[in-house]
């Protein structure tokens, strides 16, 4: 009796596996860090080699070396920019005393700190000038909080980290006098715990006019969860100490795929371990770039024969603007 053919016949030999790839969008750069990146860009042009950036611009390798390529000089602190050098200032915000001591050195400074940095900064400020104690939501030690945490003056605002902190915080004043503020690049789904959590316990507690998790990480979370379900694994394009990206990992995860890893550039891609993975999602965080997600394709193209599904959630149309002092 004749059989009928294999559903799916065996490859042959020497033929790559196949492997679909999820590319989750949006993906990569937000308006905040090509600002930023621009910000650096047109000082190199107005101002010539070297232009100083305090601390990481951004948080990924490949843009600081390109831009160390091109005559930026990243520094930890102020004490280490000559009198005569401009310095911008990271994304991700600074305490007051930053800016306050390159007036004290007349030292020339850009602040390409994201808009939506900002806005939670004028926030905390604004509650604070209302006679509120500020509870900030966020990662201790993470840029963007301790910028946060420098725009008041010392005790006016309390971090809380998770749920537990939420649940063990404990007020000298009542709840009404009390708000909060959040960093923007924390998982949305955890953060909602916290703010439920700190809701129940302080009831009359001030919340921003608008949510303070930026649009960005909002969208590329979404993009992910939509995904997640229908990989068998999920890489994250990003470097360790962004804090989007890694939140992206955690997101994958909860949303039902446990394989899900961050690499920082296609060279860093652990091929074996994708071994009888037959659907991958792609995404980048907030300040990788594409051309990172080209390079992890390639590596891909050459141990599988790739399919690509672009999975679009959103469009993305925000656009920041420059500092004058850089278009005039």
């Amino acid at each position: 009796m004749d059989r009928a053919p294999a559903e799916h016949p065996l490859p042959s030999p020497g033929a790559l596996p196949s492997l679909t790839v999820l590319l989750a969008g949006p993906r990569g750069f937000c308006a905040g860090v090509d600002r930023a990146i621009q910000i650096v860009d047109r000082a190199l042009e107005k101002y010539g080699a070297p232009v100083y950036v305090r601390h990481e611009i951004v948080h990924n390798r490949f843009v600081v070396e390109s831009l160390e390529a091109k005559g930026a000089v990243f520094v930890a602190e102020l004490d280490q920019v000559p009198a005569d050098a401009p310095v911008v200032f990271s994304a991700h915000g600074v305490p007051k005393s930053v800016p306050a001591e390159a007036e004290r050195r007349n030292l020339f400074y850009v602040d390409a700190t994201c808009p939506l940095v900002s806005k939670v900064h004028r926030e905390a400020e604004q509650q604070h000038a209302a006679g509120r104690l500020v509870i900030l939501i966020g990662h201790a030690g993470h840029p963007e909080v301790v910028g946060t945490l420098g725009q008041l003056p010392e005790g006016a605002v309390v971090l809380v980290e998770d749920v537990e902190d939420a649940e063990t915080l404990t007020l000298t004043v009542p709840a009404e006098a009390v708000a909060f503020v959040t960093q923007t690049t924390l998982s949305v789904d955890d953060t909602a715990e916290i703010v439920a959590t700190l809701q129940r316990r302080f009831p009359g507690i001030h919340a921003p006019r608008k949510e303070d998790i930026c649009y960005a990480t909002t969208n590329r979370q979404l993009a992910v969860k939509t995904i997640a379900e229908r990989c068998d694994a999920v890489v994250v394009i990003g470097a360790p100490n962004s804090s989007n990206s890694r939140r992206l990992v955690e997101v994958a995860a909860r949303a039902g795929c446990a394989r899900a890893s961050l690499v920082q550039r296609g060279r860093d891609l652990d091929v074996a371990s994708l071994a009888g993975v037959r659907v991958l999602g792609l995404t980048a965080g907030a300040s990788a770039p594409e051309v990172l997600v080209d390079e992890v394709l390639e590596v891909l193209g050459r141990h599988f024969t790739v399919t690509i599904e672009e999975v679009i959630v959103t469009t993305e149309d925000v656009i920041f603007k420059l500092p004058k002092v850089l278009v005039s």
